[in-house]
């Protein structure tokens, strides 16, 4: 082949190569957290790009995760939970039961709820899922009270903060 003939398949590795590379330059959780009053409980939606909590696995345990396996999405669990909590006003921690998770190419779903428990209660939030592992991470919790949302930003600088 020619370099004029292999100058277009350069472009296009090259495009590939630096689309790829800057595809991942950010490192972003998303919990959005909110009171159902059909059931009374508050629910949890946590939100982390796959990559991450791939990347995480592999580097804690030295394997590949298949997140649809219920054994694989105990460890998740186990992860999770130790690295995020709500405490409530007494500064206990309040009990998050893990209501399950979903997990495909881009993002796993985290779903917990604290039974019979309304949003007020809480008094802080604790939140270092992924910080821990990748100093960039930054995890955005969103208290969805009524008509308004407040938003409490998470990073290695800033673990805990008061709900109020």
């Amino acid at each position: 082949m020619k370099i004029k003939q292999l100058a277009p398949i350069f472009a296009l590795a090259l495009a590939l190569f630096s689309s790829a590379a800057s595809a991942h330059r950010f490192h972003a959780g998303m919990v959005d957290i909110s009171f159902n009053a059909r059931t009374g409980n508050t629910e949890l939606v946590h939100t982390y790009m796959a990559h991450d909590v791939e990347a995480l696995l592999a580097n804690l345990y030295g394997r590949q995760f298949d997140l649809s396996d219920p054994e694989d999405q105990e460890v998740v669990r186990k992860y999770v939970e130790g690295r995020f909590w709500i405490a409530g006003q007494d500064k206990t921690k309040l009990n998050l039961r893990w209501v399950g998770m979903t997990a495909d190419a881009e993002k796993i779903t985290v779903f917990q709820e604290i039974d019979q428990t309304p949003l007020w209660k809480a008094g802080a939030i604790h939140d270092k899922v992924l910080i821990d592992f990748i100093p960039e991470q930054v995890n955005t919790v969103n208290l969805n009270e009524g008509n308004a949302v407040r938003t409490l930003t998470f990073d290695r600088n800033n673990l805990e903060q008061p709900t109020r």
